[in-house]
């Protein structure tokens, strides 16, 4: 385990507006991390790093959403040894009906978008 990605838990439709307002504010990115069809984790104005690790098509960590106490939580593992100085990074899996948005990160396998 890296680290839990924290923020303020809310509704879908309230994510949704919420991305609608930063866009209108110029915030260019929100941090919102879908954990189902009904809840987000919107740690845009408060989280921890995890809301900065980047995306790769050949992460070297994975997000999963456990149930903890009754509560569902997003945590970030590892999928091999992290060296120091080593970028943490995983793969986003935005949803496929998106628009796509493309992404050159240079890796062999790079699908060429976020979703």
């Amino acid at each position: 385990m890296i680290v839990e990605y924290i923020g303020q838990k809310i509704r879908s439709l309230v994510a949704e507006e919420r991305e609608k307002a930063y866009e209108r504010r110029g915030i260019g990115s929100s941090y919102l991390f879908r954990i189902d069809e009904h809840s987000v984790i919107d740690a845009t104005r408060r989280g921890n790093f995890a809301r900065f690790i980047n995306h790769s098509c050949q992460p070297n960590c994975y997000a999963k959403v456990l149930t903890i106490e009754g509560e569902k939580r997003i945590v970030i593992y590892s999928r091999t040894v992290i060296q120091k100085g080593d970028e943490i990074t995983y793969d986003y899996k935005f949803p496929l009906k998106m628009t796509k948005s493309t992404v050159s990160v240079g890796a062999k396998s790079c699908r060429g978008y976020l979703n």
